[in-house]
């Protein structure tokens, strides 16, 4: 499993909220072109967001289902990219001093081709990825606390 980490300036709450905020998704994840819908109950466990990924118009239409829910400390998500795959992503907030949360990211595929293709660049490839990922979550958890 890709593990990159970030601390954010921000409470284990306010960085939950934004990962709770389903329609924020495509704002702060890699990837995710466009927000089609978010179920009612996000972020409870079986409940999704679909959405479009990838550059348009090649963008497929996909969703991402919830397996595991701990506010504010951990979200799992079963990350729909077909054909590719699926990947299983895993949030782990974690209090560091005063009003600082140090945020988890693992990653790893799942089901479909991706999960046999393992190699130095794709490693390079996820892990670019989601130290931007969390940079954004970053962004908008810290400009959403002031």
């Amino acid at each position: 499993m890709a593990i990159v980490e970030k601390v954010i300036d921000a409470s284990p709450r306010q960085v939950f909220d934004v990962l709770a905020d389903g329609w924020t998704y495509s704002d702060w994840v890699v990837g995710t072109a466009h927000m089609r819908d978010v179920d009612d109950t996000w972020p409870r466990v079986g409940s999704q967001l679909h959405h479009r990924a990838g550059p348009w118009p090649l963008s497929l239409q996909d969703a991402s289902t919830v397996l595991v829910c701990e506010p504010p400390h951990r979200l799992v998500l079963k990350a729909g990219l077909w054909p590719a795959g699926e990947a299983i992503v895993a949030f782990t907030l974690e209090p560091v001093g005063e009003g600082a949360t140090r945020v988890r990211l693992g990653e790893d595929f799942a089901a479909g081709p991706l999960r046999w293709v393992h190699n130095k660049i794709n490693d390079l490839v996820l892990h670019r990825r989601n130290r931007e990922t969390l940079a954004r979550l970053s962004d908008i958890a810290t400009r959403q606390k002031g």
